[in-house]
């Protein structure tokens, strides 16, 4: 009885072995066609727990005891705080430092990023020309005195500009561009990104910041595609270098009670069926040289990613933060 007992207990150590869990902040149908796709390859059962807000506490509060593998999120700057929380752990792997391309990974293996994202102007069609303006600088230009429309300045994403900003340029110029632009702003910040797309379309604004993929999920929904038609996405350049961008990325836990299964995952995710996948589903640019953005997305038009490493970025997010409130951009 005893020999039977111990085989039921290897036989079900394999039986719960053979899964993967994952805490993500990405909304389940933007990453559900993938995880499928990686159980019919594997085998590997994935269990995914979505958190909207809260995953860096719920990772510190559960600590060692965490269930969870992978953690799947958008911005460099959730990535960065899991690192700097020890909540995370260093991965290396031929496959995922050989695919995606170092600008776009943590140096030490501690997070990789899987899709990228570019943070564009939406201008009015009726109001405003293709060639009026070209470059995030253009953005503090009085010639958009009260046509300006964007999200908090506090927001994540727009942290991120400020933080692309100041990898380019001084403190002091910094500070002067963001006060030139506030003093551009139609309204104060408010909404998410497709707010502002919504606010061009009823006239309160002619330009706005914005991620690309939001057009596509605009254009996804009838209500919202009136909007989205009504604007055009131009892709703005910051010290000539080339467009900002942001990505969303994976890391494995620091208590990860599956690491072979997270790995196998991670390296998937990376491969050209999950690639091609994150580009029909998410209206984003895959990462994984050769694969190519999808017809919408491919549409929209070309460009050049500003090539500053995001760790350099999201090394300059906390004084970014502090120039923001300086200037006091929502106020």
């Amino acid at each position: 009885m005893k020999i039977l007992a111990i085989i039921a207990t290897l036989i079900g150590t394999s039986v719960v072995a053979q899964e993967v869990n994952i805490y993500s902040s990405r909304q389940p149908e933007l990453i559900d066609p993938i995880l499928t796709a990686f159980t019919a390859e594997t085998g590997i059962t994935v269990n995914t727990v979505f958190l909207k807000q809260g995953m860096l506490e719920r990772l510190r509060a559960e600590g060692r005891r965490s269930p969870a593998d992978i953690i799947l999120t958008t911005d460099i700057a959730n990535l960065n705080a899991a690192q700097q929380a020890g909540v995370t752990q260093a991965v290396n792997s031929e496959i995922l430092n050989t695919t995606i391309p170092a600008s776009y990974r943590d140096p030490d293996g501690y997070w990789f990023g899987l899709t990228s994202r570019a943070r564009i102007i939406y201008a009015s069609k009726d109001r405003v020309s293709l060639d009026e303006i070209t470059s995030y600088e253009q953005l503090a230009d009085p010639i958009w005195q009260g046509r300006i429309c964007t999200r908090s300045g506090l927001h994540d994403y727009n942290i991120a500009l400020v933080a692309a900003y100041l990898t380019h340029y001084s403190e002091p110029e910094t500070i002067a561009w963001l006060t030139a632009v506030k003093a551009n702003l139609a309204r104060k910040p408010q909404g998410n990104d497709r707010a502002q797309v919504k606010a061009i379309w009823a006239g309160e604004c002619d330009i706005a910041l914005g991620y690309t993929y939001y057009m596509g999920k605009m254009l996804s929904d009838p209500e919202q595609a009136e909007w989205a038609d009504s604007v055009n996405l131009i892709f703005p350049t910051l010290a000539n270098a080339g467009t900002h961008i942001n990505i969303s990325g994976m890391a494995m836990t620091a208590a990860a009670p599956n690491p072979e299964n997270a790995l196998k995952l991670m390296e998937f995710l990376v491969s050209n069926t999950a690639q091609n996948l994150y580009a029909e589903v998410n209206y984003e640019y895959p990462l994984r040289s050769g694969t190519p953005a999808s017809d919408l997305v491919a549409g929209w038009g070309e460009f050049t990613p500003d090539p500053t490493p995001l760790i350099d970025i999201a090394r300059l997010r906390g004084r970014a933060l502090q120039i923001i409130e300086i200037v006091d951009f929502d106020g």
